[in-house]
């Protein structure tokens, strides 16, 4: 590459380099961020043996949609690698458009690189994204965790996301293309002002004379993220301490708990409940505290689809059972992100026809006459996972002493304080 695309290349691929990867999905839209990583990365993956595949999301929101896709799918032909377009039709023009998207896109990419054997889907964030996104969430009141910058490598659907631009400017991208004759496309939404991003891209430029340069935001990001290990270290240490996992529930212990500085004590209680939840964000702060410290008062609270009380000198944290209330899968599958139901060893299944795995409820705990043997409380009884066959219960693993299925957790017995470092 000339135009300085050789200097280029080896910062985008520097990320890359000694992972051992033998294919790697990229997420190309067509737009000139993507569209760079695309071309920055498929010399470099040539001469290293590793094998592209590229996959565009079209949400169906515009008319360009499908005339972009076609744009990148006419590069990957000329480089000689597989295109999908992925569509999504999911939205029903409620909520917030641009987060829904974001979380259709990545359940999208991350399905199409399970199936094909993809363990890593590189995207094409920028220095320019880290920037706006600090200066949205400052704008939210967001604390380290928020303002922290985005990670290189990350883990969710199932795969491992890579983001090897994020040390390189949009327009250095921009001036790449423009330099090798590749076209890419312009989204009309990145001039709507409607959209929060939007707003803080035009206002970073206002902001440069100031010297709140997207250099300098993007660092302070990252100043955020060393800060924000820090915490989560302490947060670790705390949890080992003070909470233990009981059945899918969290229980932390009050007087430990109070103890502790008021940043670890909120991030502890955020962790246990995403834990609890299966979430992948937190609750807002004000919502947080406002629960913890309802709860530490006595006051049992509900938040983000978790049951919290506090007895016997600890804070239970529960699944909530309407958030789980519909929620059905096939045996086998994982039930709620949390739970995978398999037929214990000898036990009598009844064979797997026809079976599927949904909350206990109070129907199927009314069948149940022994499940204060159990020794859990009642509201977690509802909220766990059971066998059924149409209205038939077959197994109850949670709420039996004696039961020809296991419920068994996803992650292993660790996952819950492993994963206070992941987040």
């Amino acid at each position: 590459m000339n135009a300085g695309g050789g200097d280029l290349q080896s910062r985008a691929t520097g990320l890359l380099e000694g992972l051992g990867l033998s294919c790697l999905g990229l997420a190309v839209s067509g737009g000139g961020d993507s569209m760079a990583m695309l071309h920055l990365l498929a010399p470099w993956a040539r001469t290293r043996g590793v094998a592209l595949s590229v996959a565009t999301v079209d949400h169906g929101l515009r008319a360009e949609a499908a005339g972009e896709a076609r744009l990148v799918a006419a590069a990957c032909a000329r480089l000689g690698l597989p295109h999908e377009t992925l569509r999504w039709q999911g939205w029903s023009g409620q909520g917030n458009l641009q987060d829904q998207a974001r979380r259709a896109r990545r359940r999208l990419l991350g399905e199409w690189a399970r199936t094909r054997g993809i363990g890593a889907v590189a995207l094409a964030h920028t220095r320019d994204d880290q920037a706006e996104t600090f200066l949205m969430r400052l704008a939210r009141g967001s604390g380290v965790d928020g303002l922290a910058a985005m990670r290189p490598t990350s883990r969710g659907e199932g795969i491992v996301w890579l983001r090897p631009l994020l040390e390189i400017g949009r327009g250095e991208l921009r001036a790449l293309l423009r330099a090798q004759g590749i076209p890419w496309a312009e989204d009309p939404s990145n001039r709507d002002l409607r959209f929060d991003r939007i707003k803080a891209r035009r206002m970073l430029d206002t902001l440069a004379p100031l010297g709140l340069s997207r250099e300098g935001l993007a660092a302070t990001a990252g100043r955020m993220r060393m800060a924000c290990a820090a915490l989560a270290d302490l947060a670790l240490r705390a949890a080992r301490k003070a909470a233990r996992v009981e059945a899918g529930d969290v229980l932390l212990d009050l007087s430990a708990l109070a103890a502790f500085p008021e940043e670890t004590r909120l991030r502890l209680f955020a962790h246990s409940i995403c834990w609890v939840a299966g979430a992948g964000y937190r609750p807002r702060l004000a919502a947080l505290g406002a629960a913890l410290e309802d709860v530490m008062s006595g006051r049992r609270r509900s938040l983000h689809g978790t049951l919290i009380c506090a007895a016997d000198g600890q804070i239970r944290i529960t699944r909530e059972y309407r958030a789980v209330a519909g929620l059905r899968c096939p045996v086998g599958a994982l039930w709620d992100n949390r739970w995978r139901l398999i037929p214990a060893e000898g036990g009598k299944t009844s064979g797997n026809r026809g079976l599927e795995v949904a909350a206990l409820g109070a129907e199927g705990l009314a069948r149940c006459p022994d499940w204060r043997h159990a020794g859990l409380p009642r509201a977690s009884l509802l909220a766990s996972p059971a066998v059924w066959r149409g209205d038939e219960l077959i197994a109850a693993p949670l709420a039996e002493r004696e039961s020809a299925w296991h419920a068994k957790p996803a992650g292993g017995s660790d996952h819950y304080y492993s994963t206070i470092l992941s987040h």
